[in-house]
Order: structure tokens, then C-alpha cells, then sequence
């Protein structure tokens, strides 16, 4: 499994703008499989929890606000290689930098209403998959 999966997040902006649909082509097109997926809204106890890691930074609050403004998408992907790939498709965090093509150049808003969230390492795809997909062994 190391290495085969990421986890992802279409945010709200995204969802909310109509850009779920574009997103997930791009994301097939590119050769990853959706292996799960599901739409939910975040309560703020939810996304406290799930961005624990950054309380008391002094963005912590304006993400959580953000992040329960409306619903998101989770997923699932796999493909080899899927952690390096889908940092490499979605693009810089700063859509400003990111290269052109990818998602965050294409569909986000700003630096904090990005679009999207990757997983940045295969212990992290794990955790924030397991906090929607409690079925995430069976990848």
C-alpha cells in the first residue's frame, strides 16, 4: 500500500464554485483511481480536529472558518507513485506560483480558497484518510 495512495479534499471553494466535476476529470485523466469518495460538511468540532496540528497558529482560525463554510470532497486515489503525482498536479499551495496546468492554477481563489488539499506524505495520506474512510486498510 506505501507509496499507491494519497488522500485529497476538493474544499469548499471548489465545491461551492461548481468545480467538483472538472476537478475529478483532471484527477482521472491523470491516471488515478478514485478508490473512495464522499461529500461532507465539516462541523467546527470535525475540522478542529482534523487540522489539530495547526492550533494556535495564527491562521488556525481562518482555515477552520473556511474549511466549515460549506461542503467538501474526500477522496481516495491511487496510482504508483500517487503521493509525488498529485503534489505535482494540483500544484504550489499559492496559486499565484502554481504552474500552469495544474489544479490550483486552473480553480483556486487565493492562497487560503486553494481548491484542493494533497497529502504531502504517505503517513499523512493514512491519517487524513482514516478521519473520513474508516475502511482505509482495505487499499
Amino acid at each position: 500500500m506505501s507509496g499507491n495512495i494519497t488522500f485529497t479534499m476538493v474544499k469548499p471553494d471548489a465545491v461551492r464554485n461548481n468545480y467538483t466535476g472538472p476537478i475529478l476529470k483532471i484527477i482521472n485523466e491523470s491516471g488515478f483511481r478514485i478508490k473512495a469518495i464522499k461529500m461532507v460538511h465539516f462541523t467546527r468540532e470535525r475540522a478542529e480536529a482534523f487540522y489539530g496540528i495547526h492550533a494556535g497558529k495564527f491562521f488556525f482560525d481562518g482555515l477552520i472558518e473556511f474549511m466549515t463554510s460549506g461542503p467538501l470532497v474526500a477522496a481516495i486515489l491511487e496510482k504508483e507513485n500517487a503521493i509525488n503525482d498529485f503534489r505535482e498536479l494540483i500544484g504550489n499551495t499559492n496559486p499565484e506560483k502554481a504552474d500552469a496546468g495544474t489544479i490550483r492554477k486552473l480553480f483556486a481563489e487565493s492562497l487560503t480558497a486553494n481548491a484542493i488539499h494533497g497529502a504531502d506524505s504517505d503517513e499523512n495520506a493514512i491519517r487524513e484518510g482514516s478521519f473520513f474512510f474508516s475502511e482505509l486498510e482495505q487499499f
